[in-house]
């Protein structure tokens, strides 16, 4: 209810942005279920993350660090290739997204997924934790369900409603730069800051399913969160920054697996029934 308190203050105090409910995904096998309010579109959010997209990936170019380890990145994709297919139990006109997975290398343990399917993993991830590819899988599963279920635009929602003034009066009628800027303000705070409790549920209970159908064994998450808390202990997880881990995750995370479990063993019995 937070964004659409935000969206009520923005209608109110300029009677321009129109504060829309949707609901951007089917519940699945593990039942995920919320209106959610925007007041940016997914067009913009995805034009936003393009650019940002883009540039995150020519500064990494420039630096040496774009896509260095061949047979690190086929990983990534072939993994994130199986994944895709399965958006669509949630949404139909995922699978049509431009998807483009890229890795970076960098210590930082991280990853990520941007509205429309633009994929960062980092190579401190893999290797400090020194993920299987079912670990890895319950990363990307989790990293394309926020953008499934467009964390990033509400994100993007609540920052262009709270800058209540001339640059939101600019950016909503389409006027100038001001707008422009404010989108591309809006697309790096939906980036950078921490997702909410609700969100993270979200993004575990469909990457779990998202990985189960793909063939990937999701009872993974489980032993991906406990090397991220054993690293966290440390304090060398940047990833933890903004997907925190603790008891209730795991436990919500345990109790859905039931209803995922015969997903991953019928997608394990099909791939089987292919190679006999």
């Amino acid at each position: 209810m937070k964004c659409l308190r935000y969206c009520l203050l923005a209608g109110l105090s300029m009677g321009l942005l129109a504060c829309t409910p949707v609901q951007t995904t089917r519940p699945g096998a593990v039942g995920v279920s919320r209106t959610q309010y925007m007041l940016v579109s997914e067009q913009e959010a995805e034009q936003a993350s393009a650019q940002l997209y883009l540039q995150i990936k020519r500064q990494a170019q420039a630096k040496g660090q774009l896509n260095q380890d061949a047979a690190l990145l086929q990983r990534v994709r072939a993994i994130t290739n199986r994944l895709i297919p399965q958006t669509a139990y949630f949404r139909a006109d995922a699978t049509n997204w431009k998807w483009e997975v890229n890795v970076q290398k960098s210590d930082e343990v991280n990853a990520w997924c941007m509205p429309g399917g633009k994929i960062m993993v980092y190579t401190g991830l893999i290797d400090k934790l020194r993920l299987t590819d079912d670990e890895l899988a319950a990363v990307l599963g989790h990293e394309i369900s926020h953008a499934l279920r467009e964390h990033s635009r509400e994100k993007m929602s609540r920052a262009y409603a709270q800058n209540i003034g001339v640059s939101v009066l600019s950016a909503a009628t389409g006027l100038g730069r001001a707008g422009a800027d404010l989108m591309n303000t809006a697309a790096n705070v939906a980036i950078q800051l921490p997702n909410s409790r609700e969100d993270e549920q979200e993004a575990d209970y469909i990457g779990l399913e998202l990985a189960a159908r793909a063939g990937y064994d999701p009872r993974a998450a489980l032993t991906l969160w406990d090397k991220m808390a054993a690293l966290g202990n440390k304090g060398t997880v940047e990833f933890l920054s903004t997907h925190p881990s603790d008891a209730r995750r795991r436990q919500g995370i345990q109790a859905r697996l039931p209803s995922v479990i015969p997903l991953y063993e019928a997608a394990r019995a099909a791939e089987k029934n292919k190679h006999d």
